[in-house]
């Protein structure tokens, strides 16, 4: 399973060329995961090795959340699987900001966790990790206990190193050093 998400990504969402990132900065190389994690092969793949590795490490928790908007599809994907496997870690959507109107939250699906509940977080990529650590803080200061982080790509970028210096563990399915040796090996459709 792993070999053929690893595919999917390379065929779908992995690019090397002259790009502008929207930081400003320039980069050989660009990873966009949604037509990977949109794609329903993709989506259960990804589900599938995520509970496979919550299983092997005897993890439970009882919610999954990430940063509306990408990491939504990775959120259903993870929370449909662990159903389908027998394990109820309901999905959670979290705004930047809080809702402008009505409940005015940052986190959408709350009436389904008890207070003190622990949360998984996920990104499609991490770089610095600023996106998993905003998701982090947003959930402490709403009374959660997030202890893991968990991305389909490590851009080993620095991500990992400030994850561990919050006390976060964090579990990557593929390094950037991994896919770029991939692409450079591997025959990838469309490329």
């Amino acid at each position: 399973m792993r070999e053929r998400l690893l595919a999917l990504i390379l065929g779908r969402s992995y690019r090397e060329g002259d790009f502008t990132l929207s930081s400003g900065q320039k980069s050989r190389f660009y990873i966009d995961l949604k037509p990977t994690i949109l794609h329903p092969e993709g989506a259960q793949s990804l589900g599938r090795m995520a509970v496979d590795w919550m299983t092997r490490e005897g993890l439970s928790f009882e919610g999954v959340g990430g940063l509306t908007l990408g990491a939504d599809p990775i959120v259903m994907a993870i929370s449909l699987v662990a159903w389908e496997s027998g394990i109820t870690m309901p999905a959670t959507m979290i705004r930047k900001e809080p809702k402008k109107h009505g409940t005015s939250r940052f986190i959408e699906g709350v009436e389904n966790f008890n207070p003190g509940a622990s949360f998984l977080v996920v990104e499609d990529v991490v770089t610095t990790g600023a996106s998993a650590i905003k998701v982090v803080e947003i959930l402490e200061s709403e009374g959660f206990k997030p202890t893991h982080v968990f991305t389909i790509v490590d851009r080993e970028a620095g991500g990992r190193e400030q994850f561990e210096k919050m006390g976060l563990r964090f579990h990557s399915l593929f390094t950037l050093t991994e896919l770029q040796d991939a692409y450079r090996t591997l025959q990838v459709p469309g490329r």
